[in-house]
């Protein structure tokens, strides 16, 4: 039993279900709840987020008053967890450090440099799972290898119990102020958030159980899904996984009463992301390269302008403007259309699907480094268990099964609002007769650049 211990809060924003904060708690006297933002993480640099920042700034203030509910607070630090933790650990008197498991490079980096820091003061370093359904040593292959398709990974994994979730035992929190918060603390308050877009989702625990809360609306998931206008059609619950206010565990055990099944869609997406997590986990060469090693060679395109096109949504390509002005505006953007976005630049414009990644990271609400990798090799057919290249998204097809009445697309791109549904669904070959000045025409003829990118993929598929 210690005496003393400090948690550092991370992807963990919550009390309910917090497995290294319900160890500490059951094998300490005290615990001092602690939360340090990281330079490398809230400062501005190429894959910040401000939408992902407010988020989690939301889920802080919902966590301090969590905290405050049960007679503990939240102390607050601005600077690298690795230079922190030697003052607070000998300002705190604490005999161990309780983390929840992340498994990022960064991450893992970060948690072996502030193992080494506390073991040299001798104090004992705990390092539990939490983040996903099944930690990735229990879902490998018989002969010990990771999977690297969905499908037998699913079947191997949805056969084992996923653990209940657990209720915070009763807290007796460290709460004496330490000198460090009057030299190092962190206000909330103190940063300054642009004005919110009314569809960005808010963070906190309170909004997540508000989601879980409408379970039964999420039966016929598997049929709206894929709808981008349909506003009900999807949980909205990606930010709080990736922050998590809300434990996986929790969201499994209170769908699968409603669900039926593991099998179910809406489950499955729980399954998508402990796969691309234990991919990034197994093969972290994917954060800046293919998983098929043979496309790191591809002469992707450098076309700036075509990029830049694509960012802001002026590709004239309907579906697409509005999944990317959607994102733009609200840090969110609907499931079918990140693939047909992501499809588009690299398929259409054949330009590097790392520069999507990377525009991604700056501006989603949910970015999650493994599941935002995972997907964009995904679709870009570089990665494991992906799109096969000559399987490419047609963006007038999509738009046409996907958004028959354009409701997205008129709500996200007001220029083409009156603009009939036969023509836009026929934009490709009425653009240039309408004379609309505001909105472009397509920028490429997706049937020949399409084809072109069949070809060079399939030249280095043959190395």
């Amino acid at each position: 039993m210690y005496t003393a211990s400090i948690f550092l809060f991370r992807r963990d924003l919550r009390l309910f279900d917090n497995s290294a904060l319900r160890q500490a708690l059951q094998r300490s006297s005290t615990v001092r709840p602690i939360f340090c933002f990281d330079p490398q993480q809230v400062e501005e640099h190429s894959y910040r987020s401000l939408p992902a920042l407010r988020f989690m700034l939301e889920s802080l203030a919902d966590l301090q008053l969590q905290l405050v509910e049960t007679g503990g607070r939240l102390l607050l630090f601005r600077g690298k967890p690795q230079d922190l933790l030697p003052e607070l650990l000998q300002q705190s008197g604490a005999q161990a450090v309780f983390v929840n498991r992340d498994f990022t490079p960064f991450s893992q980096q970060r948690d072996a440099d502030l193992e080494k820091i506390a073991k040299k003061q001798g104090v004992a370093w705990h390092s539990v799972d939490d983040l996903l359904l099944h930690p990735p040593e229990n879902t490998r292959k018989a002969d010990g290898n990771p999977y690297t398709v969905f499908t037998p990974f699913y079947r191997n994994a949805a056969r084992l119990t996923v653990p209940l979730p657990e209720p915070l035992p009763k807290a007796q929190w460290g709460t004496s102020v330490l000198p460090l918060e009057s030299d190092r603390g962190q206000d909330l308050m103190s940063f300054q958030m642009e004005a919110r877009h009314p569809e960005t989702p808010t963070g906190g625990r309170s909004v997540a159980l508000a989601i879980l809360a409408k379970a039964s609306r999420f039966t016929d998931y598997g049929e709206k899904r894929d709808f981008p206008a349909i506003a009900q059609g999807t949980t909205r619950l990606s930010a709080h996984h990736k922050f998590g206010t809300i434990s996986v565990r929790e969201v499994f055990h209170h769908l699968l009463p409603t669900l039926g099944s593991s099998d179910h869609p809406l489950l499955r997406q729980l399954y998508w992301r402990d796969f691309f997590t234990q991919i990034a986990f197994h093969f972290p060469k994917v954060f800046g390269n293919a998983f098929q090693s043979s496309y790191n060679d591809l002469p992707w395109s450098t076309n700036e302008q075509r990029f830049a096109a694509w960012c802001e949504g002026r590709t004239g390509f309907p579906i697409v403007d509005a999944g990317m002005r959607e994102l733009n505006n609200t840090g969110y953007m609907h499931n079918r259309a990140r693939m047909i976005v992501a499809s588009f630049l690299t398929k259409d414009l054949h330009i590097d699907w790392r520069w999507g990644e990377r525009y991604f990271a700056q501006r989603l609400v949910d970015y999650d480094p493994c599941v935002n990798n995972g997907s964009w090799q995904w679709a870009a057919s570089t990665g494991c268990d992906a799109q096969p290249y000559f399987r490419i998204f047609n963006p007038w097809l999509q738009q046409k099964r996907f958004d028959v009445q354009c409701e997205y697309i008129h709500r996200w791109i007001p220029e083409l609002r009156g603009i009939s549904l036969t023509r836009l669904h026929r934009w490709d070959k009425e653009a240039n007769t309408l004379g609309i000045q505001d909105y472009p025409a397509p920028m490429v003829e997706h049937s020949q650049v399409s084809q072109q990118a069949k070809e060079l993929f399939a030249q280095h598929a043959r190395r």
